[in-house]
């Protein structure tokens, strides 16, 4: 078993990155002349982002924005959980986007179908929130990397701590 290479497939945002695509929105929002006057503010906790606008137009403009800057800093949109707008007080929008991290249980059975019909000597199991890919072949291990970039899958995933 020592001889076995490992990897382990995760679905998490940095919390760095991220915190800075929410700066750079705060300040494209606050020099914008569109939002002169607005009550545009963006609020966020360890797990969600809560997005307040005047209106659906703004709003909506307001999460363009952080899109964009997501992506720019690396942040796959796919962890962003966009909830119902709901109303706010004065007539304005708010809107909270839940982060996605971790690969819950039921959602790493096709990712683990997929890499057993794969027909690799690779063996995949579930741990902790993550799927950790063994095989004494590294070769292996990359043909599974490259299958599962390939998959649409409805979360972000990464590949980390390669062993």
């Amino acid at each position: 078993m020592a001889s076995d290479n490992s990897f382990d497939v995760v679905s998490k945002v940095d919390a760095q990155e991220l915190e800075n695509a929410l700066n750079q929105t705060r300040k494209e929002i606050a020099g914008r002349f569109d939002f002169k006057n607005s009550i545009a503010s963006i609020e966020n906790t360890d797990k969600e982002i809560t997005l307040l606008a005047d209106d659906e137009l703004k709003l909506k403009n307001v999460i363009d924005i952080l899109q964009s800057k997501a992506v720019k800093r690396g942040i796959d949109i796919k962890a962003f959980d966009f909830q119902k707008a709901e109303a706010a007080t004065h007539g304005a929008l708010r809107q909270k986007i839940v982060l996605r991290s971790g690969i819950p249980k039921d959602k790493s059975k096709p990712l683990i179908e997929a890499i057993k019909g794969s027909k690799l000597k690779v063996n995949a199991q579930y741990q902790d929130e993550q799927i950790r890919i063994s095989s004494k072949s590294k070769d292996d291990l990359q043909k599974v990397q490259a299958l599962l970039k390939g998959m649409d899958y409805e979360l972000p995933l990464q590949f980390t701590n390669y062993r």
